[in-house]
């Protein structure tokens, strides 16, 4: 094993290094992936294991409520204490969750499982970026982020195809036994292709408290956000049961807003207290002057704003397609996969756009596609459309997702050292993920 740090990136061989990438993709595929493979299954899976509504809502959601909630926190770990480490630790987990899911006869096993799987993929997700800045310099950097933006933003299309073909084809358990062989798969390229990087400084002290205000605060943040929907924002319109946690449908007042507000004045003390580390020179979950880099601040404000618009569309599109169309879970798949199409056929030719262009402008340009592909599928849907139409402009609105996905990456970090990657690709997969429950 070989350990770098960031005054030694030419530490790791030409071909491990883009060997170790193809293991991080791999394991980044497989966290992307779930967050939207359980949907389209969710019907079959409430049907077998005869669950409420508000059981399969836990099913559904908990997953991205848990990553949120500790991506920060798993990114400033591995930083400290390696990335590497962090990333076997996540993959471990995420199998051991989805051989609990895989075995559950009851909705108590589902989401103990759920949560399990949002635990190590919220190990995984910055590990794998944080790696990636800490291993890859120059032009290999660039095709590098390429490659990882393209699996984040292709890889959540793909979700409902292999679940609607796991699905349709064998049982629902499949969408997470296809994880186990997998993950072996990953964790023994993990220990042949993948350096151990971790920052060559640090300060005094683990931010426990940091940590614990930090998985509150946008924890009860994500969560309100995605059941404002179903319980209420402010009068209650559905009961809320969670292990001893019990909030009745005919409560005056919905448990979101107490909830949004318990989140938010958790995420005001996690930045005061954040401060307050700094200005002593103790270690903090986040270093909050990583705001003062322009590229930093506001490639992370596009980043939620793609975030948005990705799995907004993911969340409604299979409604349209099998409620509206009467597709059928593998077919309303595949048209889906249209999108996945497009953002990996940009994300391969960014790299090459960007020599040219410059990688803000080739974020640009896959914006603007993107909102090309929206309104035209705004303006052109009816009761009676043809796939065929819907997929194509899917394919168009995919090859912008790519194309700003790819380079959004590169240029949120660009600017941050390489000390705290760790850092900064955990703060703008959380910034994703507040931006997918938005």
């Amino acid at each position: 094993m070989q350990r770098l740090t960031s005054e030694a990136p030419a530490a790791v061989r030409p071909l491990n290094k883009w060997a170790g990438l193809g293991v991080l993709a791999a394991g980044l595929s497989m966290i992307v992936i779930d967050g939207t493979i359980v949907g389209v299954s969710l019907p079959t899976i409430i049907a077998d294991l005869h669950l409420d509504l508000n059981q399969a809502q836990w099913v559904n959601s908990l997953y991205s409520v848990v990553l949120a909630a500790l991506l920060l926190t798993s990114g400033r770990l591995g930083d400290r204490f390696g990335r590497r480490k962090l990333f076997i630790i996540g993959v471990v987990l995420f199998m051991a969750g989805s051989i609990l899911a895989a075995l559950s006869v009851g909705a108590t096993g589902l989401i103990l499982s759920r949560v399990l799987q949002g635990v190590g993929g919220a190990a995984v997700l910055p590990a794998t970026l944080s790696s990636v800045n800490s291993t890859f310099f120059g032009k290999d950097r660039t095709t590098a982020f390429a490659v990882w933006g393209a699996v984040i933003s292709g890889m959540a299309a793909i979700g409902p195809l292999l679940g609607g073909w796991l699905t349709a084809s064998f049982a629902w358990q499949w969408i997470f036994i296809v994880n186990i062989p997998l993950g072996l798969l990953v964790l023994a390229g993990t220990f042949i292709f993948v350096p151990e990087t971790r920052s060559p400084q640090d300060h005094a002290g683990l931010d426990v408290v940091g940590l614990v205000l930090s998985f509150i605060g946008f924890g009860l943040f994500v969560f309100a956000i995605i059941e404002g929907p179903t319980l209420g924002w402010w009068s209650a319109s559905s009961a809320l049961n969670l292990g001893p946690i019990h909030w009745p449908a005919d409560a005056a007042v919905s448990a979101v807003p107490m909830t949004l507000a318990a989140g938010i004045a958790a995420l005001v003390a996690f930045v005061l207290w954040e401060r307050h580390r700094a200005a002593r020179q103790r270690s903090a979950i986040l270093d909050l002057s990583l705001f003062r880099i322009p590229t930093f601040s506001w490639g992370n404000a596009v980043a939620a704003t793609v975030a948005i618009g990705e799995f907004g569309l993911l969340l409604v599109l299979p409604l349209y397609l099998i409620n509206i169309l009467g597709l059928g879970t593998l077919r309303a798949g595949l048209v889906l996969a249209a999108m996945a199409a497009g953002a990996f056929l940009s994300g391969a030719s960014a790299r090459h756009l960007a020599a040219r262009l410059g990688p803000p402008t080739v974020v640009i340009v896959g914006l603007a596609l993107e909102t090309v592909g929206l309104l035209a599928l705004g303006l052109v849907i009816t009761a009676g459309n043809s796939i065929w139409l819907i997929a194509a402009l899917l394919v168009v609105y995919g090859l912008g997702l790519g194309l700003a996905s790819a380079q959004l990456t590169g240029t949120v970090l660009a600017d941050i050292p390489t000390a705290v990657s760790g850092q900064g690709s955990a703060t703008q997969s959380t910034v994703r993920q507040l931006g997918a429950a938005l």
